[in-house]
């Protein structure tokens, strides 16, 4: 055998591709370990590993000292956000991810949450099981002004969906040039200002800074629903907590959370007086069969490509 190649991704080889085989096929072993990325942990497991196929969880310095072999980390996934990229190139590891991977079956997440936080559908459920049966009036889509905020491929997807369902769509992202074939049909406008202008407001930027924060909810021109299958740092939890009291935010939903804990050390969005208006999956937007062997098949492909001594297909850097 030529090495190890860890793997710490939860849902890696549970679609239909055998990836075990490509791997194993190249004369590697795989070794599987918790997605939590625990250093003491994976340390002794970094010790032989040539390549890592990364989860979620954060790519560390210290992780990569104890990888004296490693040459690559293919993450499952495109967000590179917790991978020390710096730490990465100063060792000569390369850095991968898998860029469309999962996009289709992210965007339908996020339709799904958006229909059911519009409709109640989480909180009917549960009264009904309670045995009550009254109904309450919500919205038509159609009817209603929707800002997507973050316009990659996710986002423009959201956009894509949501033009069928006829609400008035706007779009938010600095980094998409005024003659962008987008904005037919897109309103131009910024994060900021959708919080007077939406109703609902549907989140898909890379994270690493607030945008639904004290100041944003406090301009909330009217009740808005706020979806977020991006990142966990985009809210403030206890502001938008504080808000979904106040009725200045009518619903949550979210397929994140800053503190993946419950009961005492919990996000304050878990709190039982806002079971009825937060939803929230535990990073379910990526899992469909296809997307999983999407993000598998890509993270093998550009792992074995650098073990190989070739350029990836999806180098981050």
């Amino acid at each position: 055998m030529s090495g190890a190649v860890l793997v710490t991704s939860r849902s890696f080889g549970d679609g239909r591709l055998d990836l075990a085989a490509r791997v194993a096929e190249r004369g590697y072993r795989i070794v599987r370990a918790s997605p939590s990325h625990d250093t003491a942990e994976l340390a002794p497991l970094l010790e032989d590993a040539v390549g890592w196929i990364a989860g979620t969880g954060p790519v560390t310095e210290e992780h990569l000292a104890a990888a004296p072999s490693l040459r690559v980390v293919a993450r499952y996934g495109v967000g590179v956000d917790r991978v020390d990229l710096d730490a990465a190139a100063a060792r000569g590891v390369v850095v991968t991810n898998t860029p469309g991977a999962n996009s289709s079956a992210v965007v339908e997440h996020t339709l799904a949450l958006l229909l059911s936080a519009l409709r109640g559908i989480p909180a009917a459920d549960r009264r009904l099981r309670q045995g009550d049966w009254s109904g309450w009036r919500t919205r038509e889509l159609s009817a209603l002004s929707v800002g997507v905020v973050g316009l990659g491929r996710i986002g423009r997807g959201v956009v894509d969906r949501l033009r069928a369902f006829g609400p008035a769509l706007s779009g938010a992202d600095p980094f998409v040039p005024d003659d962008d074939p987008l904005w037919q049909g897109l309103r131009h406008t910024t994060a900021e200002a959708l919080a007077v202008e939406a109703d609902v407001v549907s989140l898909h930027a890379p994270g690493g800074a607030t945008i639904v924060g004290e100041e944003w909810l406090a301009a909330s021109g009217r009740p808005v629903i706020i979806v977020n299958t991006a990142r966990a740092d985009l809210v403030d939890e206890t502001a938008l907590a504080a808000a979904l009291r106040s009725g200045r935010v009518l619903a949550y939903a979210a397929d994140t959370l800053a503190t993946e804990n419950h009961g005492s050390g919990a996000s304050p969005l878990l709190a039982d007086d806002l079971a009825d208006r937060v939803t929230i999956t535990p990073h379910l937007a990526a899992q469909t069969v296809e997307g999983v062997d999407g993000m598998g098949g890509m993270a093998v492909e550009n792992l074995l490509a650098v073990l190989a001594g070739e350029t990836p297909p999806n180098p981050v850097r």
